[in-house]
């Protein structure tokens, strides 16, 4: 039971992660019917600006304990990957968005691979260890332990999700952004502007994919340029299972996706005898893919974006 306790802590963990960035996936999708799969690697730039910037911050205001730190860096970090995303779509995706289906998603790939060459270029491609800025002392819970980091994961995963859920819900742009995703053109006519709402949808996707980049390089420890390019594309996977296009289907996608890979990863070695280990956990997250594309295509709870005229 300590064992399976401690997998579903480390399930909620990587499901958060997960979820944040699946809503980045799901709002583009239900808005312009565009997989942006360059999302992955705004979690890799957010990630790598808050490494960067650690050092900065810590010279210049040594007296600001590590929680004020990772505050600092994180708001910075927010800002240049949502600048980042404001201009690839405005550069990369607005002038494609009357073209066939086929060129934005060449041109999304096209761009993550783009990120991730400058991004190797600018910080060079070695692993480079993430500062622990929070105390590393685990806290028991029933057997099992929780890190300061991991229940700063799943804190800041519910005040992200409370705040994009009130947006969503309760405000004219969230308005806004169900009325475009319903039918752009009608809403354009009622005094909405499409590009507006579209370029704060990826603005608002480079924050929470930004958010899930640092809590993902503090909780493993280490950031990469190619860091972002795995958990993107499980994220996809996340807001594919629970039902793309739709909020609470990434959110239920993600933390489903986490269980499943943190559970089946602390007992893919007994269940096979040793065949496989728990390095073998990414399978996961693809083999829930095809068995939710063959059974159920629309995901877990279904499409809300309706047919556009």
């Amino acid at each position: 039971m300590e064992i399976l306790l401690q997998q579903i802590i480390n399930g909620l963990v990587l499901g958060s992660m997960y979820a944040l960035v699946a809503l980045g996936y799901t709002m583009v999708y239900g808005i312009i019917n565009l997989i942006n799969f360059a999302h992955g690697e705004v979690l890799m730039v957010g990630a790598l600006t808050s490494w960067a910037l650690i050092g900065t911050v810590q010279e210049a205001m040594p007296w600001l304990p590590g929680w004020g730190v990772l505050i600092i860096v994180l708001v910075i970090s927010c800002f240049v990957a949502a600048t980042l995303n404001f201009i690839i779509e405005k550069v990369a995706y607005r002038p494609l968005r009357n073209s066939p289906k086929l060129a934005p998603l060449i041109t999304a790939i096209g761009m993550s691979i783009l990120l991730q060459t400058l991004a190797m270029i600018i910080f060079k491609p070695n692993y480079k260890p993430y500062p622990t800025l929070l105390p590393s002392a685990p806290i028991a819970v029933g057997g099992a332990v929780i890190t300061p980091t991991q229940i700063m994961i799943l804190g800041l995963t519910a005040v992200s999700l409370a705040v994009l859920m009130y947006l969503v819900n309760y405000t004219k742009l969230g308005r806004a952004m169900r009325a475009t995703a319903e039918n752009p053109r009608v809403a354009a006519l009622m005094g909405v502007k499409p590009d507006m709402v579209i370029s704060a949808t990826f603005i608002i996707g480079a924050i929470l994919a930004t958010i899930a980049g640092v809590m993902y390089a503090s909780n493993y420890g280490t950031v990469q340029h190619t860091m972002g390019f795995l958990p993107g594309l499980k994220a996809f996977t996340a807001a594919v299972f629970g039902g793309i296009g739709n909020l609470a289907g990434a959110v239920v996608g993600g933390i489903l996706l986490g269980l499943i890979e943190s559970i089946g990863s602390g007992y893919i070695g007994t269940l096979t005898g040793g065949v496989l280990g728990s390095h073998y956990s990414d399978i996961f997250a693809f083999i829930v893919l095809i068995i939710m594309l063959t059974l159920r295509p629309s995901g877990l709870l279904g499409e809300r974006v309706a047919d556009r005229a």
